[in-house]
């Protein structure tokens, strides 16, 4: 057993030029756009000539509802990545990107952790290439050019009550998430009331995930509604002519980044919405490019299954005509414990009927998996405290599903701790009994996609919505919007839209609160419950423990 502490493990790493890297997936130098000498970009002519060559093997990595106890999602994507490698599969991991503002908030880095890494960590939970401030960058840009359009005259007619695009940044800023703007007299414009939203909320995110090429993203960006005139008709971003430079801000942005991991194994790493708030899935670029270049490609969607996988299943894969060959859902012992009931200090004791108790919620996560028709295994991510009983209950229950539940050991020991589970997901992937399909088709109503999805996924009894958001939803049906897929905005805790609710709940409802259309991006995003679009700090954020030591070492950040 190690006890390195992550970056300690990160920092002693023997990394490789990341030329190297690329020619594991037969990246000539020449194609790579290199940040620094451990990651680089992938140009965007190299990514259009692979356009004929197949594709390969899509793994879905996804989790139960996250708890205090910790799941490992992005560190099992990593170490399962780094298994396949190490029996012989040509494997590409895909992820996102990390956000500045769970960096200094609460969570923490996002790049795996013990043995199964993804490296430069300090630099991919920081600046990295730069991606996401070109989005915030782009993102903004627009809303300067909305202001600046009513300032100097207005030809457009935009109702200044009715613009509907929020700023973004990317941190958490509660105090930022209702704002006036334009105080100060005439010169400054004409006061109006605004907001933020954090940079992984942006439409301008959405769509760099979405698109296919430059070409793509500028026809998408063009699509977003700014604003609405007085008789409700809209104003589009192409209206005020923001398009062209928006893409330019955005155009090395678009190019996915190619890092490691810490077993010198091929990483991309690019795009980052939230699951919760957003559609949770690293950019279709980057998965379709690794798609290419690799036999199998292990990719994640954030948080649990029941806002990460659906949006992936829902809306990545349908407007990519992409198909899952496997999904893997992880879980821990020490989360099952939880949902069963267990205090945090009290995880380390033996507990096998909390254990049986907290399998419910995994339980309906591989029910609602398995319901879009791809087989499923469950990966047992191992702590040393759990013991053989607890592990076997947790076996035993998911055998009762139909499904297969493999201890992995990858945080502890890398690639030889997953060589089971990726034998046994190289297996399924390759027998082609994946059968997938969306949930919901796209003629099907509004609102009777987010009952679909209340329903089939979060098992809620039915949606609570007033009468201006059911009348809003026919309205962007009438303007042609009706075929748009679904985006939730609601807490990742728990399958309702009280955080507080473990487990398997049902008799509940969930609450629409409100309706947002991007236009741009192509879904619906509906906020349920409390969950905000601009989250805040802790009362203790990490921000306080983050610094340079002596050495010029960053301290506090993992």
């Amino acid at each position: 057993m190690t006890h390195l502490t992550d970056i300690e493990i990160a920092r002693a790493a023997t990394k490789k030029p990341i030329q190297e890297i690329g020619e594991k997936l037969g990246i000539g130098s020449e194609h790579l756009l290199p940040y620094g000498h451990d990651k680089a970009k992938v140009s965007a002519e190299y990514i259009a000539s692979l356009a004929d060559r197949p594709s390969g093997k899509l793994i879905l990595v996804t989790a139960i509802n996250p708890t205090p106890a910790g799941e490992g999602k992005t560190t099992t994507t990593v170490g399962l990545g780094d298994g396949l490698n190490a029996i012989g599969k040509k494997t590409a991991i895909c992820i996102r990107e990390a956000s500045l503002g769970p960096c200094f908030g609460m969570k923490g880095g996002a790049a795996g952790g013990g043995y199964a890494q993804v490296i430069p960590m300090e630099e991919m939970n920081l600046h990295f290439t730069g991606d996401f401030h070109a989005i915030t960058s782009a993102h903004n840009l627009l809303s300067a050019m909305i202001d600046n359009h009513i300032y100097w005259g207005n030809s457009l007619e935009i109702d200044s009550r009715r613009v509907v695009w929020r700023r973004v940044v990317d941190m958490n800023d509660r105090a930022l998430r209702q704002i006036t703007t334009s105080l100060g007299g005439a010169t400054n414009g004409f006061p109006r009331e605004a907001g933020f939203d954090i940079t992984v909320a942006s439409e301008v995110m959405a769509i760099l995930c979405l698109a296919t090429n430059l070409e793509d993203l500028e026809n998408h960006l063009g699509d977003i509604i700014v604003a609405y005139r007085r008789d409700l008709t809209p104003v589009y971003c192409r209206d005020l002519k923001a398009d062209g430079a928006m893409a330019v801000l955005l155009k090395d942005a678009m190019q996915p980044n190619l890092v490691q991991t810490l077993e010198n194994n091929p990483a991309f790493v690019h795009g980052g919405p939230f699951a919760n708030i957003a559609h949770g899935c690293n950019s279709v670029v980057a998965t379709k490019t690794a798609l290419k270049l690799a036999d199998y490609v292990v990719t994640e969607a954030g948080f649990g299954a029941d806002l990460g996988a659906e949006k992936f299943m829902n809306i990545k894969c349908r407007k990519a005509g992409l198909s899952p060959d496997a999904v893997v859902i992880v879980a821990t012992v020490r989360a099952m414990k939880m949902n069963g009931g267990v205090a945090r200090e009290e995880l380390g004791e033996e507990n096998v009927k909390a254990v049986q108790q907290g399998c419910a919620n995994l339980g309906r996560h591989v029910e609602n998996v398995k319901s879009f028709g791809v087989p499923v295994v469950v990966a047992i991510n191992h702590f040393v405290t759990d013991t053989e009983d607890e592990i076997d209950a947790v076996k035993r229950y998911v055998d009762t599903l139909g499904s297969e539940a493999i201890l992995c050991k990858h945080w502890a020991h890398g690639s030889q701790g997953t060589k089971e589970l990726a034998t046994r997901i190289a297996a399924i992937a390759d027998s082609g009994s994946s059968q997938f399909s969306p949930l919901y088709p796209d003629e099907m109503p509004l609102f009777e996609k987010i009952e679909t999805i209340a329903k089939r996924i979060y098992r809620a009894d039915g949606v609570l919505a007033d009468k201006k958001v059911r009348d809003q939803l026919r309205q962007w049906e009438k303007d042609g919007y009706g075929h748009l897929p679904i985006c939730m905005a609601k807490t990742q805790y728990s399958f309702s839209t009280d955080q507080n609710l473990r487990g398997a709940p049902t008799g509940h409802s969930v609450p629409v609160r409100e309706v947002r259309l991007s236009a741009g991006a192509g879904f619906v995003v509906v906020v349920c419950g409390e969950i905000m679009t601009m989250p805040g700090l802790p009362r203790v954020p990490s921000a306080e423990v983050i610094r340079l030591n002596d050495s010029g070492e960053i301290e506090g950040l993992f």
